[in-house]
């Protein structure tokens, strides 16, 4: 690897960085943030907000993988991903300063979702540009050791972000992280957004594009060539189903939905959960390059697939070992104590419920939000039409549902069964960062590096096989927006599509069916639809046929 190879790579790679922690920190602290711009908001306000919130750290990107595709074909790829940089760290920085509601009324949360809105915009934009920057600076045959770099900054961004919260909380205290302190992480974007310019300030332009202008050979309309054009749209939604879904739903799952999973299902405090993710992605992130360089000798194509096929076939087993090592009286409780939704169900509804704005009324719903979210495991026992819903325990007595004390008596039921309460002295529990060496750390630590290592599978090539997959005029554009519609939709809806799935059947490990299904298809589709891209010249003009 040549000198100048090297900073395209650090260029690229951390200023990616920046902008997935930038990202992220909304994320992580977006009960704060609300607590400090909406919550003085009647509801339907408060609805309208977190939805718009939502759209833009899902919805919107692949608009902006649209806008900013469009611009990196035409303009060039290194001008483009400077932009996207700076949208993305000066709305950030905003975000630190920004007056809360309290101060400047309406304005503040409108302000807060047009800053929003442009992060999502900004981060559509950036992963294609610098992943094709990458990959057109590499030498043939090391695409995927390359571009493998790009894949790292995702999970760093994340680790990165959830470091600096915690040790923020640490310094000035849980009372003056709520006040204050939160700012701190988005005001230290500053320094991270100048020393990421101005590494991309001295970068030349990708050789491919330099190459392809001083021939007039660029795209006039990329987005039309890219999606109306059949014989490249057809490459994009073979792409999109037969490597990017698949690859989407198994990164969440691993870095987020076992957050999910370990804080809201298994009752894990959140300084032990953020503590055991860390670890695992500290250890288990060496694998996104080890893939990358693997992928240039054997295929991108073995090892995304393999990756979402190991996946699909393990969830279940190691996800039931997370609950018998993290908390395992409450796993006990699953394997032990009978409770029954007795409803009509007709009257239960399917509670997707992605923007937590949606209200579910019905007093079948009620019971199994409920027990959903007590982490208890449940049938439904079909009712005749009109009986009022309620939960039966151990086949005592019906506790219906529309009654004022429900919810209390539901807790002091399930107690009395052996549903152990949260705080039971079974739940893993870290005291500081160091922590790890009883035996429950350590094997959880195992079980998440592993789910860790799966993610590196079929993430670390994925950057090189998008951008093989499509020709240098609209590479840009075509590979930007079937990742982000990936990404950013069939892995950004797995929590809340996971947890309706656990709600509506009463199994708390039925929502793994979702990332399992997903992995499953695209295995199948890009087995049958998805060419092998390794031994490309990304140069020639008709390198996006098959």
């Amino acid at each position: 690897m040549t000198k100048e190879e090297r900073k395209v790579i650090l260029a690229s790679s951390l200023g990616t960085v920046f902008e997935w922690y930038d990202f992220y920190l909304y994320g992580s602290l977006a009960a704060v943030i609300g607590a400090n711009f909406f919550s003085q908001f009647p509801e339907t306000t408060r609805n309208i907000f977190a939805l718009l919130a939502f759209a833009a750290g899902f919805l919107v990107r692949p608009f902006g993988a649209l806008v900013f595709g469009r611009l990196g074909d035409m303009v060039g790829r290194k001008y483009t991903f400077l932009v996207t940089i700076l949208i993305m760290g000066t709305s950030t920085f905003v975000v630190g300063i920004l007056p809360t509601s309290d101060q400047i009324g309406l304005a503040a949360p409108i302000i807060l979702i047009i800053l929003r809105l442009l992060q999502g915009l900004a981060l559509g934009g950036e992963y294609g540009g610098a992943a094709t920057y990458v990959a057109e600076h590499a030498p043939h045959g090391r695409r995927g050791f390359y571009t493998s770099f790009i894949q790292i900054t995702a999970t760093a961004g994340l680790f990165l972000s959830l470091l600096v919260i915690l040790f923020t909380q640490q310094i000035v205290g849980a009372d003056n992280f709520r006040a204050w302190g939160w700012r701190v992480p988005f005001l230290l974007s500053i320094a991270l957004l100048a020393i990421s310019v101005w590494i991309r300030l001295q970068m030349e332009e990708s050789p491919a594009f330099q190459r392809m202008k001083a021939e007039g050979t660029h795209s006039k309309a990329p987005i039309s060539e890219a999606f109306f054009e059949w014989k490249n749209a057809k490459i994009a939604l073979f792409a999109l189903l037969g490597l990017v879904a698949g690859q989407a739903v198994v990164w969440y799952t691993g870095q987020f939905y076992a957050l999910f999973f370990l804080g809201q299902v298994l009752k894990v405090d959140p300084f032990t959960t953020n503590m055991l993710i860390a670890w695992s992605l500290l250890l288990g992130s060496g694998g996104f390059v080890f893939f990358g360089w693997l992928s240039d000798k054997i295929g991108r194509k073995p090892i995304i697939l393999g990756g979402c096929l190991i996946a699909a076939l393990t969830y279940f087993p190691l996800f039931k070992l997370l609950s018998a090592e993290a908390n395992p009286a409450l796993a006990r409780a699953h394997a032990t104590i009978e409770v029954h939704v007795v409803a009509d169900p007709a009257s239960c509804s399917f509670q997707f419920n992605p923007t937590g704005t949606a209200s579910f009324t019905q007093p079948c719903d009620v019971a199994k939000a409920a027990l959903a979210r007590a982490s208890v495991n449940y049938r439904v026992e079909a009712a005749p039409s009109g009986t009022v819903a309620g939960v039966r325990i151990q086949g005592g007595e019906i506790l219906r549902a529309n009654t004022p004390t429900f919810g209390r008596d539901l807790t002091a039921a399930l107690t009395a069964a052996g549903y152990p309460a949260a705080s039971n002295p079974s739940v893993v529990k870290m005291n500081s960062p160091f922590d790890i060496f009883g035996e429950q750390q350590l094997v959880l630590i195992g079980i998440l590096t592993l789910l860790v290592i799966y993610v590196t599978m079929v993430y670390g090539p994925i950057a090189a096989a998008l951008v093989e997959l499509f020709p240098t005029r609209i590479r840009y554009t075509s590979m930007s927006l079937p990742y982000h519609i990936g990404n950013g939709w069939f892995g950004g809806l797995l929590p809340a599509t996971s947890f309706a799935m656990i709600a509506q059947t009463g199994d708390v490990y039925f929502g793994l069916w979702y990332p399992i299904s997903i992995a499953l298809m695209t295995v199948v589709i890009g087995l049958i639809f998805v060419p092998e891209t390794k031994d490309r010249d990304i140069y020639a003009g008709d390198s996006a046929k098959p």
